[in-house]
C-alpha cells in the first residue's frame, strides 16, 4: 500500500522534498501525543496546502459533507477529517464512528460575500476542531484574522461582525458569536462525555450520488474499516431537508435530527425533557405529539403540547424555533437568527398531521 501522511505541511519548495518529508513526520509525532498542547495557529497543524484560506486539503485529509446540516446563522461550512498515518475509522451503525487517538475533525465556518456570485470570495470566520486524545475528545476553536491568512486559538469565545448578500440578493449583517469551549461541550455531549455529532452513518451514507457513498470510498482507500453490510443495507440515510422534491416527513425528521437531537435524545443534555427528536424515534409522545412539557414557564409560550397535530401555532416546538430571546429559543446555542426555511418546514409538517 502506498504510504500516506495524514498531517503534511505545505511544502517550502526551497527546502526540498526531503526536508518536507521530515517535517511531516515530526508534525505527526508531535500531534499524536495525547499530552501535546494545542497549536496557537491553525496553520501549524498542516491540514491545508498553499494559502490557508483556500482550504486545499493536504494528503490524507478527507473532505466530507453531511446529508442534513446543522443551521448556524446561515453560515456555510467546509468539513474535513484528518487521521494519523495508517489509522482507520471504525464504522458504527448507531452513533458517531470510533476514531483512533490523534484524529481531528475539522469544521470551517464562512460566508460568501455574495451568495449569488461565490467566485467573488468568502469570509472565513472560525474553524472548530474536535481532537481525539487518549482520554477522549477535546474541542478547540480558531478565529480567522481579518487578512484571512490564519486563524488563532480562542478559548473564551469571540464576536465577529459579518456582512453578506444571500442568494435572493438581500443584504444581511450579524455579530457572529464564536462559542467558548464550554459551549462546545453543551452540544457535543453524550452521557456527559464530549463526542462528535455529524460523523455518523445516517449523515454520511448517501445513495445514488454520482461519486458513490463516501463510506464506500473511504473503505476502498483504507480510511474506514469494513462496514457491517447488513447494517448498511438496513440504514435509512437522513434526507437533505433542503430538497423540496423529497417527502415532507423525511425532510422534517431529518431537520429535527440534525438541529435538535444531539441534545434531545436519551443520552443527551436534554434527556430529562422526555422529548426525543432522533429520526429513528417511533413513539409519538416522545417525539412530542400531544406531550405536555416537563417544565412550563416562558419557554412554553402558554401552549399545552410540544406538538399539537394540525395546529403549528399551538405547538411549543415551533414557538421556540421562532424566538430570538436566548432564554426561550431553541436551539439554545449555535444560532442567533431564526431559521426561516426550517421554521416553515416544521410548520408544514405539523399542519399536515392528523389531530
Amino acid at each position: 500500500m502506498t504510504a500516506r501522511f495524514r498531517f503534511y505541511p505545505g511544502l517550502n519548495r526551497s527546502l526540498g522534498a526531503a526536508l518536507a518529508l521530515l517535517a511531516a513526520w515530526g508534525l505527526l509525532a508531535a500531534f499524536s501525543r495525547s499530552d501535546a498542547p494545542p497549536k496557537q495557529r491553525l496553520s501549524e497543524y498542516g491540514f491545508f496546502l498553499g494559502p490557508l484560506a483556500n482550504l486545499q486539503p493536504a494528503e490524507g485529509v478527507l473532505r466530507y459533507t453531511v446529508n442534513a446540516a446543522l443551521f448556524s446563522d446561515y453560515a456555510e461550512k467546509a468539513r474535513f477529517i484528518a487521521l494519523p498515518k495508517g489509522a482507520r475509522m471504525r464504522f458504527r451503525a448507531d452513533g458517531p464512528f470510533d476514531f483512533p487517538t490523534g484524529s481531528v475533525i475539522i469544521k470551517n465556518f464562512f460566508y460568501f460575500h455574495d451568495a449569488r456570485k461565490p467566485e467573488q470570495g468568502r469570509r472565513l470566520v472560525e474553524t472548530r476542531l474536535l481532537v481525539r486524545e487518549a482520554g477522549g475528545w477535546k474541542a478547540l476553536t480558531y478565529v480567522w484574522n481579518a487578512e484571512q491568512t490564519d486563524a488563532l486559538l480562542e478559548v473564551a469565545g469571540d464576536e465577529v461582525p459579518i456582512a453578506w448578500t444571500d442568494a435572493a440578493g438581500k443584504r444581511h449583517t450579524l455579530r457572529y458569536q464564536v462559542p467558548n469551549l464550554n459551549q462546545c461541550k453543551g452540544c457535543h455531549a453524550a452521557d456527559g462525555q464530549l463526542v462528535p455529532i455529524g460523523i455518523s452513518a445516517e449523515q454520511l451514507h448517501s445513495i445514488g450520488t454520482p461519486n458513490g457513498s463516501p463510506l464506500e470510498r473511504w473503505r476502498a482507500e483504507g480510511y474506514l474499516e469494513e462496514a457491517d453490510t447488513d447494517a448498511l443495507a438496513a440504514l435509512t440515510p437522513l434526507a437533505n431537508y433542503e430538497n423540496p422534491t423529497l417527502p415532507l416527513e423525511a425532510r422534517a425528521r431529518a431537520y429535527l435530527h440534525a438541529n435538535c437531537a444531539h441534545c434531545h435524545n436519551p443520552r443527551g443534555p436534554a434527556s430529562t425533557s422526555g422529548l426525543f427528536l432522533e429520526a429513528t424515534q417511533s413513539d409519538p409522545v416522545r417525539l412530542g405529539v400531544n406531550k405536555p412539557p416537563v417544565a412550563a414557564g416562558r419557554g412554553s409560550g402558554n401552549r399545552k403540547y410540544s406538538i399539537t397535530p394540525g395546529k403549528p401555532q399551538e405547538s411549543i416546538l415551533l414557538y421556540r424555533m421562532e424566538q430570538n430571546d436566548p432564554g426561550i429559543r431553541m436551539p439554545e446555542l449555535g444560532r442567533q437568527l431564526p431559521h426561516r426555511e426550517g421554521i416553515e418546514l416544521i410548520r408544514q409538517w405539523i399542519r399536515q398531521m392528523s389531530p
